[in-house]
């Protein structure tokens, strides 16, 4: 069993010791098809040590509420199952990283550590605090992208066409099958002990009024019916129907993909598999592994990617030459919150945000544009659409939400357009121009009905 070593940085060069190989997981919250899993049990099985995996759970992330810890947790109960079967016990540890971790990984007398990638920059943070204090080869695998983010380009890429070559160029490089998860022969006399989810989610101090959604179930195995649903049944009509929010023309795969409890490689090979069209292929593909990607990499080189100083330079100029220009209607974070403004599209959107946890993707980008069109300052604009999407979204705080709020307020992987009052050559979507696409009175009135569950 090889991992291709392509897939693999070493953030801490230490020496090995005689102990446990331990993997961090964090990103990748799933037994099957995760690389990063898979080199750390190959370290373990050179070594002839036992394997250990270790889940660091960090009170208030990044505006997360108990909708998304909710999930997370139930997720990585079924995978804490799945590896205790394989022998490879999985403990979940409270606390931040860089205190929690290295504590846990002296009273194992851990061998080497392995975890997988993350562009984010708080989790950069974390690996590097935990780096600086531990003396044991600390590695990095991307488990979450089919070509490893910095095998796929070295630079923060302008757009979709210039990182869309790459990647195509290194895919067969990398596209290769998943070798299986062994049973691990080699144990600890003493089992860790095994978390009780249930009490942990009870327990937990963390924000509970943005509620949990009953239209989606977590976990590796839902992830995977959710797949095989959509290539019989959605697949097919990809290409025409995935810009309508009238239609269920989506995957629905998103919040699995987020908390990785599927992999985009797994999704990949059963989509090329599939007995479709090739235009529906290629468009699904495009989204997954061409633009999932590109998230990736914005983020990875681009620390300010939440923010307005992330923004390309031509777009930065003719925001701040705009600054001053009259808004109609301006907002509070409550009232955009409540989805309160004077656009009944706007605020239909935001109530789907609000109670199901997620957003059409068209939707979102007019909905990130109009909140810039209705504060004083981009700034104020990307901090409120940031912390929403954050809040609400079941696949907030994640590089494909930065990287689309930061295209639709900043310009980002986009190029100049006509200039518009208070956008200047940000491209511009209205009202009007989402009647031409769809029914918006139709998604309005269905959106009406949602009530929280």
């Amino acid at each position: 069993m090889k991992i291709n070593i392509k897939r693999v940085r070493i953030l801490q060069d230490g020496v090995a010791k005689r102990g446990p190989v331990v993997y961090w997981m964090s990103r990748d919250q799933r037994a099957d098809d995760n690389w990063a899993l898979l080199y750390a049990q190959e370290i373990a099985l050179n070594a002839k040590v036992p394997l250990l995996v270790v889940f660091c759970l960090v009170p208030d992330f990044l505006n997360a509420t108990i909708r998304h810890y909710g999930f997370m947790l139930k997720g990585l109960e079924e995978t804490m199952q799945t590896l205790s079967k394989k022998k490879m016990p999985l403990t979940i540890i409270l606390g931040q990283p860089n205190k929690a971790l290295p504590q846990y990984l002296e009273s194992r007398k851990a061998g080497s550590l392995v975890t997988d990638f993350d562009p984010l920059r708080i989790k950069r943070i974390w690996k590097a605090e935990v780096a600086s204090v531990i003396s044991i080869p600390f590695y990095e695998v991307d488990a979450h992208n089919i070509v490893p983010c910095w095998h796929g380009s070295s630079k923060q890429e302008y757009g979709a066409y210039t990182i869309r070559p790459k990647i195509l160029k290194a895919l067969p490089e990398f596209l290769t099958p998943f070798p299986k998860l062994r049973i691990h022969p080699f144990r600890l006399s003493s089992q860790p002990p095994t978390a009780n989810i249930n009490k942990l989610v009870t327990t937990l101090c963390i924000d509970r009024s943005v509620k949990e959604v009953g239209w989606i179930h977590p976990g590796e195995k839902q992830a995977i019916k959710v797949l095989r649903r959509f290539l019989r049944h959605g697949l097919a009509a990809y290409a025409e129907a995935r810009n309508d929010p009238n239609r269920s023309g989506q995957s629905g795969l998103s919040p699995y993909l987020h908390f990785g409890q599927i992999s985009a490689q797994r999704i990949a090979t059963e989509v090329m598999d599939a007995k479709v069209s090739k235009q529906a292929k290629d468009t699904f593909l495009e989204e997954l592994i061409v633009r999932r990607e590109l998230s990736d990499n914005y983020c990875f080189y681009n620390s300010c990617y939440d923010s307005f100083e992330g923004f390309p330079s031509w777009a930065k100029k003719t925001l701040n030459e705009h600054r001053r220009d009259r808004r109609d209607y301006l907002y509070s974070l409550k009232e955009f919150e409540q989805g309160q403004t004077h656009d009944i599209l706007w605020n239909a959107a935001q109530r789907e945000l609000r109670i199901t946890g997620k957003m059409h993707g068209y939707m979102r980008m007019y909905w990130a544009k109009k909140i810039l069109e209705w504060t004083k300052t981009p700034e104020k604009a990307m901090a409120i659409a940031v912390y929403l999407n954050d809040r609400y979204s079941l696949d907030g705080r994640d590089p494909n939400g930065y990287a689309g709020i930061a295209w639709s307020i900043g310009g980002v992987h986009d190029r100049a357009w006509n200039t518009h009052a208070v956008y200047g050559k940000v491209r511009y979507m209205s009202y009007n121009g989402c009647k031409s696409k769809f029914d918006v009175q139709s998604y309005i009135d269905n959106i009406k009905g949602y009530r929280h569950a």
